[in-house]
C-alpha cells in the first residue's frame, strides 16, 4: 500500500504528464507529500533526499527540478545571479528574501500594488514579473 506522501507525489507528477520514475517520486514526496507549499534550493532538496532515500545525486536533483519547472509544477525564483529557489506554489505572488538567513518566504499579495510597468521594447512582450523584496533584520 502506498503512503499518503507517495500517493500525493505520484498524482502531482501525473497531473503534469510526467513519468513517475523512482527519483521523481522520491523528490515529489519531499516537495508535496505533506500537502504544504515550500521554497527550496537544489542543495536543500538534495540534503533532504540524501537523508530519506537510497541516494539521489545533486545533478539528478537539478535536472528533476528543471523538469518540474518546465512542466509547471514549481516556479523558479532567482534571488541573485547565483541562487535559485524553487516554489511549489505556482500562482503569481511576491516573496520576501531574508538576507540574514538566506531563505525565501511568501509575501502577502493582497498588499502588493503594481500601478504600471514600463513598455516592453519593440518586438518583445513581458513574460512575467517576479517581485522579491529583500529584508534585513534591524
Amino acid at each position: 500500500m502506498l503512503s499518503i506522501e507517495t500517493k500525493r507525489g505520484t498524482e502531482w507528477l501525473a497531473g503534469a504528464g510526467l513519468r513517475p520514475t523512482r527519483q521523481r517520486v522520491a523528490l515529489a514526496e519531499l516537495l508535496v507529500g505533506d500537502g504544504q507549499h515550500r521554497h527550496i534550493t537544489a542543495e536543500s532538496l538534495h540534503a533532504a533526499a540524501t537523508d530519506q532515500t537510497d541516494g539521489v545525486s545533486l545533478a539528478t536533483v537539478y535536472n528533476t527540478l528543471k523538469a518540474f519547472s518546465e512542466a509547471g509544477l514549481i516556479r523558479e525564483i532567482m534571488v541573485d545571479g547565483t541562487k535559485s529557489y524553487f516554489d511549489t506554489r505556482v500562482d503569481d505572488h511576491p516573496h520576501f528574501f531574508w538576507e540574514d538567513e538566506g531563505h525565501l518566504t511568501d509575501a502577502p499579495k493582497e498588499q502588493l500594488e503594481i500601478a504600471s510597468l514600463p513598455d516592453a521594447p519593440a518586438g518583445t512582450e513581458i513574460a512575467k514579473v517576479d517581485v522579491v523584496i529583500r529584508l534585513r533584520r534591524t
